[in-house]
């Protein structure tokens, strides 16, 4: 179940996934496995259907040799994992990051396979990057790396085979140029469906841009009714004030909870009077972070963990909560808006400490669930209206969650296990019906 389509040496390869690491750096990977493993055996699959679920698909890397605005090539190296396709097609995020590894793409491709079946929705799971620093290129590098990008994957990528989308540090205008290069290369017509994410001029969906973080706050509004939290009385820390930091922290204060700390890239800040999220997106859109917000305390994006809170969201990046800060979560509840933020032995910890967190895979798949929303409506060329899309949502996380939640109760295990446990259950049951040939 393990093919690569290599456009590198075989020397390269090796080198990519054979370098060392720091021994404090925890591998996605090694976390997505140990996952695997732990649901694996709370529904007491076999080893060969584990097997199967344990790698990839297939996996692309390409190089994408790059004019620079000097006139300098510059090779990136760019990735497509897809990890698998019973339940659907592939369907997931491209990144742009200099940390971009084989190891995190395939996490994230398994991730987000687990995502569409919790979700329920019919897709697979795939994701994709390129090594690079977006923020040190210009507009026009940018587009050249991208388009580059987009030819390289296109005979892997496609409407009903493989459906990218944005992720960290890319967005509508990344996924303009990838559908636009795709609909060139395959028929010089246009062709939405390869890709969501999309500018509403081009296909995308309304209610698109905030669906991770109204997502997110759907399944903490579930999670408040099991747990006796008043949202009303809640109070708020979010780590990561990006698009899905952003959303979700607008939308609990909106259901009335008070947000009192959020930090970004650059540091954090704290008010135990709570701070206006309107108010605070204006600042950093003027001064390029939340740093420095009139009336606040400076805090860090490690603290900010820690704050004195009812509801953390991390965020940011993988691997934020881990055993050596676990047992200092002062929070009720957690949610994560990232991927992959917590660590397995930190999830331990948490569930000791009778911690409620709502997994990546069940709390950020508002995004893919409207990303699917999309799809649809390219598909039929119909467009929705912004109540409906927001309406269906609702439901859709709603029944995810129930079902997550259903699935820790019967088996008295965490909500990350319970999560993956029920996406195994029903990926396994896929495969299984499809049957294995040739």
């Amino acid at each position: 179940m393990y093919i690569q389509h290599l456009n590198i040496s075989d020397f390269f390869l090796n080198s990519i996934m054979s370098e060392p690491t720091d021994n404090n750096t925890i591998n996605p990977f090694s976390v997505a496995l140990k996952q695997l493993d732990e649901a694996s055996k709370i529904i007491g699959i076999d080893k060969g259907m584990h097997d199967v679920l344990a790698q990839p698909k297939r996996i692309l890397i390409v190089s994408i040799p790059t004019r620079m605005d000097n006139d300098e090539i510059h090779v990136f190296t760019g990735f497509r994992s897809q990890h698998n396709d019973a339940r659907g097609p592939f369907k997931g995020g491209i990144r742009y990051h200099p940390q971009v590894s084989i190891d995190e793409v395939k996490a994230l491709s398994m991730w987000m396979t687990w995502k569409c079946a919790i979700a329920n929705i019919p897709y697979g799971g795939g994701k994709g990057g390129i090594i690079c620093n977006p923020k040190q290129m210009s507009t026009g590098e940018l587009e050249r790396m991208t388009r580059r990008y987009a030819y390289a994957i296109a005979d892997i990528i496609g409407p009903h085979t493989d459906i990218p989308a944005p992720d960290v540090y890319t967005g509508g205008k990344e996924m303009s140029w990838i559908m636009d290069t795709y609909s060139a290369l395959k028929g010089n017509f246009v062709q939405p469906e390869v890709i969501t994410g999309k500018p509403l001029a081009i296909g995308g969906s309304l209610g698109r841009n905030e669906a991770t973080g109204r997502g997110l706050s759907f399944t903490v509004r579930e999670a408040a009714k099991k747990l006796g939290i008043n949202l009303r009385a809640a109070t708020v820390a979010v780590q990561g004030f990006g698009n899905a930091g952003q959303f979700a922290a607008q939308l609990l204060e909106e259901m009335g909870a008070k947000v009192v700390a959020v930090s970004d890239s650059q540091g954090g800040i704290s008010n135990k009077n709570g701070i206006s999220i309107g108010s605070a997106r204006a600042h950093k859109e003027k001064t390029g972070s939340v740093v420095g917000f009139p009336g606040s305390n400076s805090i860090s994006n490690e603290e900010i963990l820690e704050t004195d809170c009812t509801i953390l969201v991390p965020a940011a990046l993988e691997n934020q909560i881990t055993k050596n800060n676990a047992a200092n979560v002062s929070a009720k509840l957690v949610a994560e808006a990232a991927n992959g933020p917590t660590t397995p032995e930190a999830d331990e910890i948490l569930h000791k400490n009778k911690i409620m967190v709502i997994p990546d895979v069940l709390a950020n798949s508002g995004g893919v669930t409207v990303s699917y929303f999309e799809w649809l409506q390219n598909l039929r060329r119909e467009y929705w209206t912004e109540e409906q899309v927001n309406s269906m949502l609702d439901k859709k996380m709603t029944e995810a969650f129930s079902d997550v939640y259903d699935t820790h109760d019967k088996y008295q295990v965490n909500m990350r296990n319970a999560s993956i446990a029920l996406a195994v259950g029903r990926v396994t049951e896929a495969i299984k019906t499809r049957g294995l040939w040739p």
